[in-house]
């Protein structure tokens, strides 16, 4: 079990080819704050069909694609 699994969950019915999420809408869906690991757990994401595309620090989002 990933600390993110609520996160993935939320990716599992979704059809969208990009979903951009802030950090504060990440934490609230997930119920934890994006730490360093999120780099690591990232690639549990490929089961649910979306890829991590973007980090932005700077601006607090991540930009998640479809995979076709």
């Amino acid at each position: 079990m990933s600390k993110y699994d609520t996160l993935w969950a939320y990716f599992r019915n979704k059809r969208e080819p990009e979903i951009k999420l802030s950090f504060a809408k990440i934490k609230k869906i997930a119920g934890i704050e994006l730490d360093h690991s999120f780099l690591s757990y990232k690639k549990e994401l490929l089961t649910y069909g979306y890829t991590v595309s973007k980090i932005s620090l700077k601006s607090q989002y991540v930009v998640f694609n479809r995979i076709d």
